[in-house]
């Protein structure tokens, strides 16, 4: 599922773009169906969190791959292996002299596209929190907004995309048996800078990799230590992976208190440490 890693890699995949003019322009979502940034040039494509964003000068889209959002390069006239009306975002860039048509590049499914004034970047990302796979990554920064609410549950803070930027479930899993806690521990019983270091550690080691890894075993079957591991041995001690749920109250954030599901080791990451 996309989580920061994986808007860090799209990014990174999308940096052709940069320098090159946009010839044609169709975003289909209705509210931004007449925008078009055609006879533009791309000034940068960039990740912050869960968000990519493109710089069209004047203006910048902001888009949110959600669950099911991907991105397509290929050249114009090319059969799309997914269906059209699935489209977001269709761009045609200009190509270069080893490309014989225009460079399409579309974005289906987006969970979310909008376009915003270029000089209202800073306002747009002013709500969330430092970007973990970020150039300025501030871990203190990102403690500090944890820890204004002692109450809340780990898990919950964690994926909070207010306190720091890119952690989706699987990394949410993943941290909290690294640092042995259970998700719904509060954050007033936390060390919040260990947690806070392991999520910047293991989300940089897997910031390239095809394959995201917490265990430091590269093979099918043996990635993760609880995430998706329902009622399999613990790899540490050999009790049984369980599963439960937290959240349930949507406060308005970016998926801070949804109900979501949670995996622990219930002797490695103890439910009696929580609340």
């Amino acid at each position: 599922m996309p989580e920061g890693d994986s808007v860090f890699q799209l990014s990174r995949r999308l940096q052709f773009m940069t320098g090159r003019r946009v010839l044609g322009c169709s975003l289909r979502v209705p509210r931004w169906a007449t925008t078009d940034v055609s006879g533009s040039t791309v000034a940068g494509v960039w990740p912050y969190g869960k968000y990519l964003f493109m710089d069209f000068g004047e203006q910048i889209l902001q888009t949110h791959l959600k669950m099911e959002g991907t991105w397509r390069v290929g050249l114009k006239g090319d059969r799309w292996s997914t269906p059209g009306w699935k489209a977001r975002v269709v761009l045609e860039l200009e190509g270069a002299p080893e490309y014989p048509r225009p460079i399409e590049v579309v974005g289906f499914e987006l969970g979310m596209v909008k376009v915003l004034p270029s000089a209202d970047y800073a306002a747009a990302i002013a709500h969330l929190g430092p970007d973990v796979l970020g150039e300025n990554w501030d871990e203190q920064e990102a403690c500090e907004r944890i820890a204004r609410r002692p109450e809340r549950a780990i898990g919950a803070a964690l994926l909070d995309q207010r306190n720091l930027a890119g952690v989706g479930n699987e990394y949410r899993a993943e941290i909290c048996f690294l640092a042995g806690l259970h998700p719904a521990t509060p954050v007033s019983e936390v060390d919040v800078a260990k947690v806070v270091r392991i999520t910047r550690r293991l989300m940089w080691a897997n910031r390239l990799a095809t394959k995201r890894v917490s265990t430091g075993i590269n093979r099918i079957g043996e990635t993760a230590y609880v995430f998706g591991r329902y009622a399999r041995p613990c790899r540490r001690c050999g009790s049984r992976i369980e599963k439960d749920f937290l959240g349930g109250v949507d406060r308005g954030g970016d998926e801070g208190e949804l109900e979501r599901v949670i995996w622990f080791c219930p002797t490695c990451q103890p439910i009696s440490h929580a609340g």
